[in-house]
């Protein structure tokens, strides 16, 4: 079996309350931690990752980003799936093929860009789900796509919209959908209207992983979350060190 192929596999008849959790590193050192720690994959996070090397979330110049998540994926024997943001202008195989060489064997692709919250721009639903299936024909099964749904991230707060856009990208091929910053309180609702797999962003204040599951969640990641909590322990280190 493909690492690829295991990836997807394990986001697949996730029992409620048991589902796949998926550790951001944001560089080498912090994947083997998470490796060790006994998770079956990892999904590098793009902020996190900008934030490991000194930019704001976005502004990674392409060629950085490809070699930090090239050196997260040397270090583990895990599969990782890569955060390529909105495809940084790549055309469908190009992406795939960095993707690849890069050693994920995932993604995560994003349906808006520019600004932050609401000042960002969601792109026409059926034009990304046209790009996703172009992606999908690039990577056959060589890639795990997870397509993310900014509806909620761009300031809208009903649930109709979301899912237009997440059943349209389920039917161009995609294995997962992210109606990233969902509220909790939708998310019964979300894995109602979706078949196949769910990704529901845990956040330090909110629900655990496990309750997330137990709402519709069928895999949780964490952004930038715990490469943030990571740095605040550090400030607590050295608070005893001074």
């Amino acid at each position: 079996m493909s690492a690829a192929d295991t990836l997807r596999a394990l986001h697949l008849d996730r029992a409620p309350g048991d589902p796949l959790i998926l550790p951001g590193p944001w560089d080498a050192a912090s994947a083997r931690v998470f490796e060790e720690a006994g998770s079956p994959a990892l999904a590098t996070p793009s902020a996190g990752i900008a934030l490991s090397l000194g930019y704001e979330d976005g502004q990674v110049p392409p060629k950085e980003m490809f070699a930090a998540v090239a050196r997260i994926t040397r270090a583990v024997s895990v599969p990782v799936t890569m955060d390529a943001e909105t495809g940084y202008g790549l055309g469908a195989k190009e992406l795939v093929d960095r993707i690849l060489d890069a050693g994920a064997v995932g993604c995560n692709l994003e349906d808006s860009y520019g600004g932050k919250g609401s000042t960002g721009i969601l792109r026409d639903a059926r034009e990304q789900a046209e790009w996703l299936a172009e992606v999908r024909e690039a990577a056959g099964e060589r890639l795990v796509i997870n397509a993310r749904v900014d509806t909620f991230l761009r300031g809208a707060v009903e649930v109709d919209s979301a899912l237009e856009r997440a059943r349209l990208y389920r039917s161009a091929g995609v294995d997962c959908v992210y109606p990233i910053l969902a509220p909790v309180s939708l998310i019964p609702a979300l894995r109602a209207g979706i078949e196949g797999p769910l990704n529901v962003l845990a956040q330090g204040d909110g629900p655990s992983p496990g309750e997330l599951g137990e709402l519709g969640a069928t895999r949780v990641t964490f952004g930038p979350g715990l490469l943030r909590r990571s740095m605040s322990a550090l400030r607590g280190i050295l608070d005893e060190l001074t």
